[in-house]
């Protein structure tokens, strides 16, 4: 490489780094918003006079129509190639449905807002990853999901911790969601900043690698099928904290400290296995499905101090989830149907992972060992689809 070819690929290099850094601090400002917002909309919704079964199905609507609109989202992005334009109409409704929570005073108006939350984050979040996916390839996939992870991460712990000291000090839930308007606008205006940097992000890919033109490659739906199955087997925090509560396992002002304890794992661990997956690709996942899926019976089984550690595996499975699992998607589709291709995988991962959490609530209400084995099988099953997957890389 001469000396020219080398200076415009630094040149390409840091352009890229910095709009992953960009797009991680929009990631950070909406996490501390839609994060603060969730960890009281629960008890908001019952203080409006909801009940539990109103709460649960408020909640498992929006993240389903969530889920669901991610698929057309990511394809109509790459029929127009509008990314900015759909990216800024999900992040538009994501945030500002936070703050208008101030302003419900019935349940089904809060209702309304927190699916229109879940609906705006659907939108945004599969042409964002597409966006990324471009820049990720000058900077490392593994390393630039994994920084963006980490990013979103902190934002995810800091939001909740503004909203528990508004209450702290004997705020109301109104206070906080109004309070939370400030990282909302914060967040639109670093995107907004980050769309007249970078009209073109799909410039930021120099050279783009040849798959299959018609349609997704069909070793992109083994890695779907095995990362869904992976999804199934992971029992989501509420039904940890169920048990928790149940058992006294752990006390409710413990609970929110183990989430945390999760989180910080989840964005140490995505900086970690997004380096190392640059290095050594698929295997790094593997590594982490295999250390991950034991999680279950230390949450389930043990006391105080073996929970904590089962809450570390957890941690360490969603830093993995979120940073190289979505970075080994970038490596196996043509740069015409990112936005398609993670479409597709949003929409398929969610739905697994809604109905394998429906499953391991039906398993833990009659015998916990059947929710321990369903959810360490269903995990581990996908073991041998990615070293299937893994072998065929090599052949291509």
């Amino acid at each position: 490489m001469n000396r020219d070819a080398s200076r415009e690929r630094g040149k390409n290099s840091g352009a890229a780094m910095k709009f992953v850094i960009l797009m991680g601090v929009v990631s950070l400002f909406a996490d501390m918003t839609h994060e603060g917002a969730r960890s009281v909309t629960g008890p908001f919704m019952a203080l409006l006079g909801a009940t539990g079964t109103i709460v649960g199905i408020v909640a498992g609507f929006g993240e389903l129509a969530g889920y669901v609109l991610r698929l057309p989202a990511g394809y109509i992005s790459d029929r127009t190639r509008g990314y900015w334009t759909i990216t800024i109409l999900g992040y538009v409704i994501n945030m500002l449905a936070v703050p208008l929570l101030a302003l419900a005073g019935r349940w089904e108006i809060a209702a309304l807002f927190i699916v229109a939350e879940r609906i705006g984050k659907g939108i945004r979040n599969p042409v964002r990853d597409a966006m990324l996916s471009h820049a990720t390839q000058e900077v490392g996939r593994g390393w630039g999901f994994g920084l963006h992870e980490a990013m979103d991460q902190i934002g995810a712990m800091i939001g909740p911790l503004i909203v528990a000291a508004v209450l702290y000090f004997k705020g109301t839930y109104q206070t906080g969601f109004a309070i939370l308007l400030i990282p909302a606008i914060l967040t639109l205006g670093v995107l907004l900043t980050a769309r007249v940097l970078y009209p073109q992000p799909r410039d930021l890919e120099s050279t783009a690698p040849e798959f299959e033109t018609k349609g997704l490659p069909r070793l992109y739906w083994f890695y779907l099928a095995a990362m869904a199955l992976n999804a199934a087997g992971y029992a989501d925090f509420p039904l940890i904290a169920y048990h928790f509560q149940k058992t006294s396992t752990v006390s409710a002002d413990w609970v929110p400290v183990f989430y945390a304890v999760a989180m910080g794992v989840d964005a140490v661990a995505a900086l970690i296995f997004g380096r190392m997956f640059d290095r050594k690709g698929l295997s790094i996942l593997i590594i982490s499905v295999l250390i991950s899926s034991f999680f279950a019976p230390l949450v389930f089984l043990g006391g105080f101090s073996v929970s904590l550690a089962g809450m570390v595996l957890w941690g360490v499975g969603m830093g993995a989830q979120e940073s190289i699992m979505r970075a080994a998607i970038a490596g196996m589709v043509s740069i015409d149907k990112r936005g398609t291709a993670y479409g597709f995988f949003n929409t398929g991962y969610g739905v697994f992972w809604f109905v394998g959490s429906a499953l391991m609530g039906f398993f833990y209400d009659f015998s916990v060992p059947s929710l321990i084995a369903f959810s360490v099988l269903t995990q581990l099953v996908s073991v041998p689809l990615l070293f299937f997957i893994k072998r065929k890389q090599r052949t291509f």
